[in-house]
């Protein structure tokens, strides 16, 4: 199996795997979006997301997809991103993944008829290391050094969509807010705009009824 680093939009599609698709893609997508911010490929014109040079590319397909894509449309901003045509992101980091070998590509045929494609684990001890890793650090478990700007990213962008990811006790988010958000004051304003976006997308907590 690849045991090469992970992009922040692909380290999100794993932690979010048992999630429906519907849900991870914003999640995604939003990695994908800091990832390029970070690079400085996309940046802040007043709030609107845009790409600093219509020809600079990464040679990630899922994030130079996305970079055709913002250059492409109309102007928008961060937040709205995050949701706008998120599935794209979401399935060019799954072939991406694929490609890697973490990832297998099963075809099928709905009803016999209708050509489909399910993914599923191929690499799965490398999805249970990052499970662990982020319940050691959202537990609190590991000092701010330890802790990489892509996970600290990933993690808080994770926290905020209200995902799961095993932790009991209340995650260390000064921590990984400030650990992500380090390498510019720019980055951070972007940062929270992806933050704030997920939050919205985030389905209400449950409340308990009494007898």
């Amino acid at each position: 199996m690849a045991n090469g680093p992970l992009s922040l939009p692909a380290r999100l599609c794993l932690l979010t795997w048992d999630t429906d698709p519907t849900r991870a893609a914003p999640v995604v997508r939003a990695g994908a979006l800091a990832d390029l911010a970070r690079r400085g490929l996309l940046v802040d014109d007043d709030g609107i997301t845009t790409p600093r040079d219509l020809d600079s590319r990464t040679g990630d397909p899922a994030l130079d997809g996305l970079l055709e894509l913002v250059s492409e449309s109309f102007p928008h901003r961060w937040r709205t991103w995050v949701t706008l045509h998120a599935r794209y992101t979401l399935d060019a980091v799954r072939e991406h993944l694929v490609a890697e070998g973490v990832l297998r590509a099963e075809k099928h045929r709905i009803l016999g008829v209708f050509p489909s494609v399910d993914h599923v684990l191929a690499d799965t001890a490398r999805v249970a290391a990052l499970r662990e890793e982020a319940r050691r650090i959202l537990s609190g478990s590991a000092a701010a050094e330890e802790v990489s700007w892509t996970t600290a990213t990933a993690l808080t962008l994770a926290t905020a969509a209200g995902l799961p990811l095993g932790a009991d006790d209340t995650p260390p988010m000064a921590l990984l807010s400030a650990r992500a958000s380090e390498t510019s004051p720019a980055f951070a304003a972007v940062l929270d705009e992806l933050r704030t976006a997920l939050r919205d997308t985030a389905p209400a907590p449950s409340l308990s009824r009494g007898r």
